[in-house]
C-alpha cells in the first residue's frame, strides 16, 4: 500500500555541498532527494521533495500534506527555533512528522538549542547523522505507520 510522504527542507538548504563543508558536509541537496526517492520506492512511498527559502511556501507544502493525509520529515533549518506559522501548521498534521538536522544543533551555538517545532514532531526528533538522518527518518516514518522495515 503506497503511503504519502513529503521531505520539506528549510532555508539555505540548497547550498549543501557547497557552504561550509566542515559543518554540514559535501552532499548536496540532489544527492539526499535521489537516495531518499531510492529508499521511497523500496518503502512504498509515494514522495514529495520541496526545499524553499520562504516560510511561506514550507507552510503550503505543510496544508498540501494535511489535504493529502501524509506523513512529513522536515529539515527546517533556521526556521526551527523561530517559526510560529510553521509550528501551527505542523500541529494540524496527523500523521508522523519527524524533525532532521544534519548537524547536532545540541553541539552548536546556543541559538540552535531551542527549537520551536521540535515539541510536534512527537514522532521523532533526529540530527547529527548527516546525510544519513533522511533516510534514518524514512525509516522511522515507516515503522510509525505500523509497517516492519524491509
Amino acid at each position: 500500500m503506497t503511503r504519502r510522504l513529503h521531505i520539506l527542507n528549510g532555508p539555505n538548504l540548497d547550498m549543501l555541498g557547497r557552504r561550509e563543508a566542515a559543518v554540514y558536509g559535501s552532499v548536496t541537496l540532489a544527492e539526499i532527494e535521489k537516495r531518499c526517492r531510492a529508499l521511497a520506492a523500496e518503502l512504498d512511498f509515494d514522495l514529495f521533495f520541496g526545499q524553499s527559502n520562504a516560510e511561506g511556501q514550507i507552510i503550503d507544502w505543510l496544508h498540501q500534506a494535511y489535504d493529502e493525509d501524509a506523513s512529513v520529515i522536515i529539515n527546517p533549518a533556521g526556521l526551527s527555533t523561530r517559526s510560529v506559522a510553521v509550528h501551527d501548521a505542523l500541529r494540524m498534521l496527523a500523521r508522523p512528522v519527524i524533525e532532521v538536522h544534519l548537524t547536532n544543533v545540541f553541539s552548536r551555538e546556543s541559538t540552535y538549542h531551542d527549537g520551536l517545532l521540535t515539541a510536534r514532531a512527537a514522532g521523532a526528533f533526529l540530527a547529527g547523522s548527516g546525510a544519513d538522518v533522511y533516510e534514518l527518518a524514512m525509516r522511522g516514518v515507516q515503522g510509525q505507520l505500523g509497517g516492519e522495515p524491509p
